[in-house]
């Protein structure tokens, strides 16, 4: 367990600089920009357009039912606020997975942490859980927090348009519950991620050079020559289902709510887009989202390529453990 410990850290340690700084200027800038449109704005004029009714102008004034509603929509949506945070996350675990194996051999450290005594699968697995797991816990915490500073800063020009819905919001049950639901969804995202993450170790693991073409190039380059073949030849091949069951899986499984790309999870979805209006509708599409994003677990697409993944990242660790240096 120490020795994981020591991986970990030796991971954030080596990688500062994408796993740390590049999450904390990104909402920091996000802060700037909220802030300064806030003080901009003091004297603007706002204008909010709710099925409840309108209100707008320099001073804010809303009635209890409106005030309602927007605590309803903000307390069940506020997350959404760190959007670009959640998109920096999928690109970062999927550079970090590429360079994982690759940089440590291409600078030569390899050979100083094979001197150590610690083995290849507690190594490749410390770099397999950083990515799966740490790097997005890490990363929704800082996405809920900037999300909740950037909503506290609305409220507060919003209070000094004369119309305070703080307090009924900290007191919003669903205000303190969506956290929670967003955090729960970190499993779902672990397993959908496996087959990416897998694929990128595996090509780290091997490429002497060029890895990103080795890992972008492989799947699209193989998946134009089915294409070909399949035109030419005729043969019985569902290209689109290539795509979005093998090409995707290993490209783009570690982008948040990828898996929505399956007609049959984001139906249900679209579905609740289309019912009640006002902030019934809202919740409606929220609630839809969560249940469909735990629904994914009970496809078998998730765990195929969960399984693929662990392979791949099994033969990582084999590769490491018998590749040549020099």
């Amino acid at each position: 367990m120490k020795t994981m410990q020591w991986l970990i850290r030796r991971e954030y340690w080596e990688h500062k600089g994408m796993l740390v700084w590049v999450p904390l200027a990104i909402a920091a800038l996000m802060l700037v920009v909220t802030l300064a449109m806030a003080i901009k704005g003091h004297n603007a004029e706002i204008h909010i357009d709710m099925p409840e009714g309108r209100a707008g102008g320099v001073a804010v004034h809303m009635g209890e039912r409106q005030q309602q509603a927007l605590v309803d929509v903000i307390s069940g949506t506020y997350p959404v606020a760190a959007a670009p945070l959640y998109i920096t996350l999928g690109f970062i675990v999927f550079f970090y997975s590429l360079g994982a194996l690759y940089e440590e051999r291409r600078d030569r450290s390899l050979l100083f942490w094979k001197s150590l005594p610690v083995s290849d699968t507690a190594t490749v697995l410390s770099k397999a859980l950083l990515a799966l797991l740490l790097i997005p816990l890490g990363m929704v915490v800082l996405a809920l927090a900037t999300a909740l500073v950037i909503i506290l800063l609305g409220m507060g020009v919003l209070a000094l348009k004369g119309t305070n819905v703080l307090p009924a919001l900290l007191t919003s049950a669903t205000f303190w519950l969506t956290p929670l639901k967003v955090l729960s969804l970190l499993p779902v995202y672990l397993l959908w991620a496996l087959p990416t993450v897998g694929w990128l170790l595996l090509v780290s693991s091997w490429a002497r050079s060029k890895v990103f073409l080795w890992a972008v190039g492989t799947p699209l380059l193989s998946a134009a020559l089915l294409a070909w073949a399949t035109k030419a030849f005729g043969l019985a091949l569902d290209m689109e289902w290539v795509f979005s069951h093998i090409i995707s899986r290993l490209l783009v499984s570690v982008v948040p709510g990828s898996w929505f790309s399956d007609g049959a999870l984001r139906a249900p979805v679209e579905h609740a887009g289309r019912g009640a209006a006002g902030a019934d509708n809202v919740h409606g599409v929220v609630d839809a989202l969560f249940a469909q994003s735990w629904a994914v677990v009970a496809t078998p697409n998730l765990w195929l390529g969960a399984i693929a993944g662990v392979g791949m990242i099994l033969a990582a660790i084999w590769l490491r453990r018998r590749r040549e240096e020099g």
